[in-house]
């Protein structure tokens, strides 16, 4: 099954008059590429690597065109336009984002940006934001260690520094007396977890920890060799 709101390795099947046929080694689906986004050279058979969504009237179809968000992940995104069934968000494709007003934390207005979950109603197949950031973020169940390294995407600024969603999972907290960058929200970044406190509270470090922190490439060698000789040089 060729899912949508991923990415996708297809084979082209056939070529009409308005674009490229894609299917999977299944062959039990195929999608269409419209013209506009086809390589100008190409045989039937060969592979092209294309992102799947729903387009207006609600069938399957592919884009070479990368949006701003993947299926279960985060992003800063911009209102396109307001109707009355929810907010029209760019995210980078020709079909605007929507996001349900029951999915909204306060009433979306055009033109300003806001934090967006991209998520699929299982029913119906389609996809949907969410700006109900905090409902898709849970620390109960960790699945990183003290000094991992993760992925960040600043989502708040607060008096103690910036919150932060760690993973795409969880919540956590840059103090901003460790910030020695300007940070603005919507950055997605590389970070470290240095300390996991009370009720599984993540302190997230933009530095990487110990001697990780270090660029001198023979710090890792030397750290190697400890390791080997049960902390002494010979």
């Amino acid at each position: 099954m060729i899912e949508v709101g991923r990415f996708h390795d297809l084979n082209i099947l056939r070529d009409t008059s308005v674009g490229l046929y894609l299917g999977d080694e299944t062959g039990e689906e195929d999608v269409l590429l419209p013209n506009k986004y086809c390589p100008e050279k190409f045989e039937i058979g060969d592979q092209i690597e294309v992102f799947v969504y729903r387009d207006n009237d609600e069938r399957k179809i592919a884009t070479t065109l990368e949006p701003y968000v993947l299926m279960n992940e985060f992003s800063l995104l911009k209102v396109n336009d307001v109707s009355e069934v929810g907010a029209f968000l760019d995210w980078g494709l020709e079909k605007d984002l929507l996001v349900p007003f029951k999915e909204q934390k306060q009433k979306m207005e055009v033109d300003r940006w806001y934090m967006v979950y991209l998520d699929i109603d299982e029913q119906t197949d389609r996809l949907y934001g969410s700006a109900k950031v905090e409902k898709r973020l849970q620390n109960k169940d960790l699945t990183i260690e003290e000094g991992d390294e993760v992925e960040i995407v600043v989502y708040q600024k607060t008096e103690l520094g910036f919150t932060v969603i760690v993973n795409n999972l969880h919540r956590g907290l840059v103090y901003k007396n460790e910030v020695f960058e300007e940070l603005e929200i919507g950055d997605k970044l590389d970070a470290y977890v240095k300390k996991i406190r009370e009720e599984n509270k993540l302190d997230i470090s933009l530095q990487a920890i110990g001697y990780k922190n270090y660029n001198d490439p023979n710090c890792e060698l030397i750290y190697e060799a400890l390791q080997k000789n049960n902390g002494t040089l010979t």
